[in-house]
Parts: C-alpha cells; structure tokens; sequence
C-alpha cells in the first residue's frame, strides 16, 4: 500500500512541480535563468556612409534599367505577350458561352436526374417536409458536417491569434485589464437593458423555433443558431460579460461545439454505414409534418445551431476584447 505523504513532502515531488506548470501557476524558470541587459548598439557612422554609397554604386551598376538594353526588350516582350494573352482568355470565354444551353430550356444539365430525385422523392426518403433542409442534412450530411468544422476551426484560429489573456497575471495586470474593458462595458444604461429584458427572450425563443422547425418549413441549423447568437451578442451589450459569463463562458462553448459536432459525427456515421451496406436504418422518419420527424435530421438541426450560435457570440467577443 502507497505511503501517504505530507503536505511539504509532497509539495517537493516532481508531480507537484509538473502540475504547477500545467496549470501555469508557477515557471520553473522564472527569474532563475541568468539575463545580461543588453547595451544599446550604436553603428559607426562612417560604416553607414560606407554601405549608402555601396547601395548606390550597386543600383548604378548592377541594376541600372533605364540603360539596360536586354530589360527594355523584355518589358516590350512582357507587354506584348500579356494583350495577347488577354485577347486569347476573352475568346476562350465567348466561345464557352457560345455552347452554353438556352436560359429555361426543359433539358439544361441544371434539371438533372439528381434534382428530380430530390423533388419526387425526398419527402419519401428523409420525411422532411421542408426539401432544402431534407437535401442538406441528409442527401448533403457529409458536405454539411465539413461546414460546421470550418466554423470551429475558424473560431479557434480566432481565439489563437486574438487571446489577449493567454498568460497569468498578477492581482494588479487584471484589475488594470478590468477597468480598461469597463470602457466598453454598458454604463447601466437603463433604456438599453430595459429593451434587452424585452427583445433577448423572444428572440431566444424564436432561435430556438427555427432550429426545431427547420425540417418542416423554412429555417434550420444555420439560421437559427445566427438568431441564438445575436440575442447572445445583444445581452452582452446591455449586461456586460460579468452578467453573460455566469451562464455562458469559453470552457461553455468548448464543451458544446464539441458536444454538438461529435454527435453530428457519430449520427451520420451510422446513416453512412447503414446507407453504404444496404442495411436498413432503425430511426424510423416518423410522420411527415410532424415535429419527430425525418430521423435524425432533427437533431443535427440543433447541433449545427448550438455550433453556429457559439461562433458568432465567440467571433464578436475575440473581436471586441481578446478573451473572455
């Protein structure tokens, strides 16, 4: 059985020290790493006179364009060479044109077997009622899931090169960052909050209706969590982030884009395994018209709404302060 140890004991084990370092509490090599202030450098002036002179002779010599015979004929060339080049690009392009079907015409490659299959038959194989969302998140899942990971990785590229909060600071370095941020805190103005406690829930609300309804009318994933997060960014402009942060922090958004797209990875994975084995799927599509309806394309509904409304509220606060 493992001894235990006691507090200074275990403070002097390595482990200690490692966990300190992982939760950036303590560098090791903080102020133990011997620096030497370095002296400022002061260049002679006659090695700057020396090197100007030496530019200047090279640009005479070296680079001298306007008497350079051979550079003369290749700006000619090049000029020539490039009217040519646009004269032939504008030829091919009319002659694209010229082979192009009549706008309308019944058999254009736009009205294809792919489309008709879609129209006759999407209602039948997705039992979504609104078509778009049907082809989306069903015929077009996989193209849809490369999406909604564009959008994480464009948030984490976001917060790697806007975080301004990435390093510890003392009690001092945060009070100063605090009231520097009360700049564009709202003031507690009073009309502006006032209309917030009005407009944010219905506007939460109505989100919330379009991500759920996206499979039987207009709407979605897309658009209702673009509602979700502008009634975020409008709270945090009445409120502040102290009032926002007590519900919705960055270790929040973390743990549901995460949450959102692993489950939107495992659902289509198992539509895809099904789909590619000819094996029958066991979500039923339910009635059509009815909210438990069309499998599975309820649920990455919500999923790409809980992506895309953490996203916009992320981007405008990286935009706006550098973390929160």
């Amino acid at each position: 059985m493992s001894r235990k140890v006691s507090e200074e004991e275990y403070q002097k084990t390595f482990s200690y020290k490692f966990r300190q370092w992982l939760n950036a509490e303590k560098d090791p090599f903080l102020n133990t790493v011997e620096m030497k202030r370095q002296e400022p450098f002061y260049e002679d002036p006659q090695v700057i006179a020396r090197r100007k002179w030496e530019r200047k002779l090279l640009a005479e010599k070296a680079y001298d364009l306007e008497h350079n015979a051979k550079i003369r004929v290749f700006h000619k060339i090049y000029r020539c060479f490039s009217v040519l080049f646009c004269i032939f690009l504008v030829l091919m392009l009319l002659e694209a044109v010229s082979f192009l079907p009549t706008f309308g015409q019944a058999d254009n490659p736009a009205n294809n077997e792919v489309a008709a299959r879609y129209l006759e038959k999407g209602l039948e194989e997705t039992g979504a009622v609104n078509l778009v969302t049907g082809m989306i998140l069903d015929y077009r899942a996989f193209d849809t899931l490369g999406e909604s990971h564009v959008l994480f990785i464009a948030t984490c590229t976001v917060l790697i090169l806007l975080r301004a909060d990435g390093k510890k600071k003392g009690d001092a370095g945060k009070d100063i960052d605090e009231a520097n941020d009360r700049v564009y805190e709202p003031k507690n103005d009073v009309i502006l909050q006032t209309v917030a406690r009005i407009l944010v829930p219905p506007i939460f609300i109505f989100g919330i209706y379009i991500v759920l309804a996206g499979h039987l009318g207009p709407g979605g994933g897309f658009s209702g969590g673009a509602v979700i997060g502008a009634g975020l960014i409008l709270y945090l402009n009445a409120f502040g982030f102290a009032q926002t942060e007590r519900f919705f922090t960055a270790k929040t958004y973390r743990r549901m884009s995460f949450g959102a797209l692993a489950c939107y990875s495992l659902a289509k994975s198992y539509s895809f395994y099904t789909g590619a084995n000819g094996i029958e799927s066991i979500i039923p599509l339910g009635t059509p018209g009815a909210i438990l309806s069309s499998g599975l394309i309820l649920l990455l509904n919500i999923c790409v709404g809980v992506v895309v409304a953490g996203t916009m509220y992320t981007f405008y606060v990286m935009f706006r302060k550098g973390g929160y």
